[in-house]
């Protein structure tokens, strides 16, 4: 599939692999967190693929955009982690630069 050969893409379903593997060390009482952070990632991937597969230039845009703002909920929620006490502080800004770089290649492409 065309997607995959995205380097967005391929960031997208890695982080989206380590935030699993993180939050599954997480203690119980955090399950929403849990759910709102796999959620985010998982619509930040699925928008990537189904928007790299649009014709139209402003379709493609409107998955983009909403990739974009799922991966800046995913940023959210590993501040959230932090505060609340059960992510490092620099597991989270590691995760946060990655979310970054995310970001600024999906506004690349929405250009």
């Amino acid at each position: 599939m065309l997607h995959e050969k995205l380097m967005v893409y391929r960031e997208s379903v890695a982080l989206a692999e380590d935030l699993c593997k993180e939050v599954a060390t997480w203690p119980k009482g955090f399950g929403y967190l849990v759910d709102q952070i796999r959620r985010a990632m998982a619509s930040d991937v699925l928008c990537i693929a189904e928007g790299n597969a649009k014709r139209s230039r402003l379709e493609r845009r409107r998955f983009f955009e909403t990739s974009r703002a799922s991966i800046a909920e995913v940023a959210a929620c590993i501040d959230l982690a932090r505060v609340f006490g059960i992510m490092p502080s620099a597991r989270a800004s590691s995760y946060k630069v990655r979310c970054e770089r995310i970001s600024r290649m999906l506004w690349g492409m929405m250009k």
